[in-house]
């Protein structure tokens, strides 16, 4: 074994894979509620009298407060000690949940989402992190992020499945309830089990500049987005709020090269590799997103399918996710180059989109759903590991909070726009195809409903058309962009706190 390899092997912290259960705990947690609480809105919509206008606002809030803060978190876990930061997470995302499960009136509960964002915002890349610099051998850190990859792909679906449960045999409540006993056995296992390794921390003052401009240009970049969704893409409102994100983000990256301490240091995303990743991650939650957003709707108003029922049936989308993850990618991972695993993944993903276009409103679950969800499941599982993994490899340890920032950034941006853009999509072409159709023999309640659907189901595989193009989009920037070799190919195994330290040339980059 060469020296470097046999040092990262011996200094290892021994209790690192107790660790992982309680980072990976604590990431379920966070993307469960990204979905969890989406089944539950009608219910609590109901219960609380929430206006039409209003509800998209119980998941906005959570998306604007989570999207626009997660760079500022990174920093904070790299400036503050990730660990710090971890629990403090965790502890602050459990009482916005207890306030949100308590929630009397609107505005308690949108206060309550918007916590939950503030402080998920400070919980994701810490837990990310704190994988990066925990897992620093080759074939450990690969089987590491393949667990993690797994959690952070399945978890939506599991999501739905949980929302589903927890709605139709207890209460909206218990959506927000149950991320309470997850939040207390994660930071109780983080404070006895984890250990932060102390040479990782950034000495350097806060940016404050960037915190704000970034902060205010992802703000204003999500809520154009979802703007966009009610208001049209023309709209007054919509494009002032694009044209407010252009400024302040391009600002943003004015100001970063030329503070001393930057919030973010360009050479994170400058890297081609890492810009690849934090590229084609965010496109992919783009169909993703397009995947949950319609299927969902399609099995629950078309097939008539319970929101249990409409749960399960994403457990083969989870079980291929896990497989794709932990057996293929962790696997393979040491062996061939990152864009070897990411390019094909994203590819065979959208296979099973292509397969998913082909929905009527009749059509069979096993005969062709299921295999769409498999391959969506398989393709997916197998690229987030070496994406989640090369995101944060090789970047210098003071960098790590930042750069974990990035990938779920990505995400949440990603996943923003990818809801207003197809949910437009989608709107848009049901309104012309019912348009163009209209009832004239006799029975014309029963072939209005019967059209109803048609349009719907129409409008659907619209979107999710375009949501194919996406991912063979990103699976050719993955396989333009990232030229990363194995990571155990060579010095790339070492810990960043060694071979990073002393250069800003990311130690995959050959």
């Amino acid at each position: 074994m060469p020296k470097t390899d046999a040092l990262a092997a011996t200094s290892a912290d021994p209790r690192r894979w107790k660790a992982l259960i309680f980072i990976g705990l604590a990431q379920l947690m966070v993307v469960l509620d990204a979905t969890i609480v989406n089944i539950a809105l009608p219910s609590a919509q109901r219960d609380l009298g929430i206006s039409d206008g209003n509800r998209q606002w119980v998941i906005t809030a959570y998306a604007l407060a989570f999207g626009g803060l997660l760079l500022f978190g990174g920093r904070i876990a790299d400036l503050w000690g990730r660990k710090r930061t971890f629990v403090v997470g965790l502890t602050g995302f459990a009482l916005a949940s207890a306030l949100g499960g308590a929630a009397a009136n609107t505005a308690m509960l949108l206060g309550s989402r918007a916590l939950q964002g503030v402080f998920g915002a400070l919980l994701a890349p810490a837990a990310l992190s704190l994988l990066a610099v925990t897992f620093t051998e080759a074939k450990e850190r690969a089987k590491a992020f393949g667990i993690y990859g797994a959690i952070a792909g399945g978890g939506g679906a599991i999501g739905l499945i949980l929302g589903g449960l927890l709605t139709e045999y207890m209460n909206w409540r218990w959506t927000f309830f149950v991320n309470i006993p997850f939040a207390i056995v994660a930071a109780a296992g983080a404070v006895l089990v984890i250990r932060e390794p102390a040479e990782g921390r950034n000495r350097n003052r806060l940016d404050v500049p960037g915190v704000v401009l970034v902060t205010t240009g992802l703000v204003s970049l999500v809520y154009g987005f979802t703007r966009a969704e009610s208001d049209g893409w023309l709209a007054g409102g919509t494009l002032g709020l694009f044209a407010a994100a252009v400024a302040l983000l391009g600002a943003f990256v004015l100001v970063e090269s030329r503070v001393k301490a930057p919030l973010l240091p360009l050479r994170v995303v400058l890297d081609r590799n890492r810009g690849g990743v934090y590229l084609s991650l965010g496109l992919a939650v783009i169909g993703m997103f397009g995947l949950f957003l319609f299927l969902t709707y399609y099995l629950q108003v078309v097939r008539g399918y319970s929101p249990v029922l409409t749960g399960v049936a994403f457990l083969p989308m989870v079980a291929g996710m896990i497989t794709g993850s932990t057996q293929i990618g962790a696997r393979l991972m040491t062996r061939v180059p990152a864009r070897y695993l990411m390019a094909p993944g994203f590819l065979t993903a959208s296979a099973g989109m292509f397969l998913l276009t082909h929905i009527g409103t009749d059509t069979s679950y096993p005969a062709l759903i299921l295999p769409g969800l498999v391959l969506m499941g398989l393709g997916m599982g197998t690229a987030f590991m070496p994406a989640m993994s090369l995101a944060t490899h090789g970047v210098q340890p003071r960098d790590a909070g930042v750069a974990s920032a990035m990938v779920n950034t990505s995400q949440q941006v990603g996943g923003a726009i990818g809801t207003a853009l197809l949910n437009t999509i989608a709107a848009s072409a049901t309104t012309t195809w019912l348009t163009s159709h209209h009832v004239t023999a006799a029975g014309a309640e029963a072939a209005a409903k019967a059209l109803q659907l048609q349009g719907m189901v129409h409008g659907f595989t619209t979107a999710i058309w375009v949501s194919f193009g996406i991912l063979v989009t990103a699976s050719l920037i993955a396989f333009t962009l990232i030229n990363a070799g194995r990571p155990g190919a060579s010095r790339g195994a070492v810990s960043g706190a060694e071979t990073a330290e002393h250069n800003d040339v990311p130690v995959l980059a050959h």
